[in-house]
């Protein structure tokens, strides 16, 4: 599936899905005027009885006044928003303070302001019952290429689907479901702690002495649920491979690296205050403006490493499975680093798949890296004692520099260096810096390590621009994720309230 029809087929999706959902808010509507309708069906009649019981309150009838309480209670509940419903309890009013003359002077043409009301009303339930049918039909339009793009995306995947479905670990059917929730209500008071936090700071010497005191512990400890929360639930309820792979539809990119690394990637990357996402997380989104990320999981480990999707091979029999792998894939990123399996998949990797489908990351501070790749290519890299072996040139960085390979195996070699703010991207974090939120462009490691990457990838004719952008955004992920939470949750409840509404008989 290409990179322009997924992005279609998304779309297509979201569009669906606000269309239905301003759908259902205009059906909602308009049941909520029919009823409104119903219930003043009754108007005209009532609005005489109010008249006549003014009248006779005005000749001295004392026990009008229970007809007039009644009117006012009737319309009250019942009548619409409108000049007929505002007379009716400004005249009442009038009537309770003794001004019977000017209760009069107030009901006055009431009989002609309910008929106006009444065909307000019933050109308001005709043009929200236009709306919401032509808004449905929009919808259902739109639900048919969605379904159709996702049964074709699923299908372009078919066949690396089968190979790691059979790797698949088996899990309960509610586990993902439960734990995506629980991960939601991380993400929404991680959000909610961090700008509380955030506001307490900024602009507590404008604040009053208790509400500063309430506002930083309370946003510290909403923080502090929200990230526990998070690191409990978001490795349960991640996507395994297969899953991955049916959800996007493209080839995918087969993730490679000795599972002795696992533990460096997992650590979260610095560059923000407060950060629940590791660097393999980061790469992992960078990598997905190529495709789906999978990856080879430790055997036995308890629970599946955030970042590239994992399925688990056996220890004796994995070799076939990663050779199919590398030609079902679309690009190949190995991670250098110690154990001879490792150097067996580079092996293989540069005797039987194309030179631009591999992408190699030096580590950094590992002796004897620079020469044992050397032995593996078909064209030497020659790493400089700076680039490979030594310390690298970004010094938080773990990865000091990516290589990639043109045609005929002639290695472009391309440094993990230092970033600059230039250009737009200074402007954006200088206005952050003044919002007193988090920073739109994160200068992590991993930030330098992909844009090396992009780099690389360009010297060889793939270019895909949202690399960079994608690793800041998984850098942050959490508050954004949060903050969209609570804007989804905030309109799903308007929609759930409105709904009540209609169902309240009274």
């Amino acid at each position: 599936m290409s990179s322009r029809l997924r992005m279609f087929g998304r779309l297509v999706m979201v569009s669906a899905v606000v269309t239905g959902y301003v759908a259902l808010q205009l059906a909602v509507g308009a049941g909520l005027d029919l009823r409104a309708r119903d219930r003043s069906r009754d108007a005209p009649a009532r609005a005489a009885a109010f008249v006549t019981a003014l009248d006779r309150y005005a000749a001295g009838d004392a026990s009008a006044r229970a007809g007039i309480r009644e009117g006012e209670a009737w319309f009250e509940d019942n009548a619409p928003s409108g000049e007929s419903r505002s007379a009716v309890l400004t005249a009442a009013r009038e009537a309770r303070e003794g001004k019977s003359s000017l209760a009069r002077e107030r009901a006055a043409g009431l009989a002609a302001r309910v008929e106006k009301d009444r065909a307000v009303l019933e050109r308001d339930l005709g043009s929200s019952g236009t709306a919401a049918l032509w808004w449905a039909v929009a919808a259902g339009a739109l639900a048919v290429p969605t379904c159709w793009l996702r049964r074709h995306r699923r299908a372009g995947a078919a066949d690396i689907v089968g190979l790691v479905s059979r790797f698949a670990p088996r899990q309960p059917w509610w586990r993902r479901p439960v734990f995506l929730a629980a991960s939601g209500v991380g993400y929404g008071l991680f959000a909610t702690g961090f700008f509380a936090v955030s506001m307490a700071e900024r602009e507590g010497y404008k604040q009053p002495l208790v509400a500063q005191l309430l506002l930083l512990p309370c946003g510290l400890a909403t923080l502090g649920a929200g990230l526990l929360i998070l690191r409990r639930s978001r490795p349960r309820s991640v996507r395994s491979a297969a899953q991955a792979l049916l959800a996007d539809g493209r080839t995918p990119v087969l993730y490679l690296r000795s599972f002795a690394d696992d533990a460096t990637t997992a650590q979260v990357d610095d560059g923000m205050p407060v950060n629940v996402h590791s660097r393999e997380e980061q790469l992992a989104a960078a990598l997905g403006a190529v495709g789906p990320v999978i990856a080879v999981g430790m055997p036995e480990e308890p629970l599946p490493r955030l970042g590239a999707a994992r399925f688990y091979l056996p220890r004796d029999d994995w070799q076939p499975v990663v050779l199919r792998l590398m030609e079902l894939s679309r690009l190949i990123v190995l991670r250098l680093g110690l154990g001879d399996g490792l150097w067996w998949e580079v092996e293989q990797a540069c005797a039987t798949q194309p030179a631009r489908k591999l992408v190699l990351m030096v580590p950094a501070g590992l002796p004897g890296v620079a020469e044992r790749l050397d032995e593996h290519l078909p064209t030497p890299a020659r790493l400089d004692k700076t680039v490979a072996g030594g310390s690298p040139i970004s010094s938080n960085s773990s990865i000091s520099a990516v290589i990639t390979f043109d045609p005929e195996w002639t290695p472009h070699v391309h440094p993990v260096g230092a970033t600059t703010r230039r250009g737009v991207r200074a402007r954006l974090a200088a206005l952050a810096e003044r919002l007193g939120v988090a920073s739109m462009v994160v200068y992590t490691s991993v930030y330098r390590e992909v844009r090396a990457m992009k780099a690389a990838l360009a010297a060889v004719g793939l270019r895909k621009r949202t690399m960079t952008w994608r690793a800041n955004f998984a850098a942050q992920a959490s508050l954004w994720r949060g903050v969209l939470l609570v804007i989804v949750l905030g309109l799903l409840g308007w929609l759930m309230f409105r709904t009540l509404l209609l169902l309240d008989p009274g």
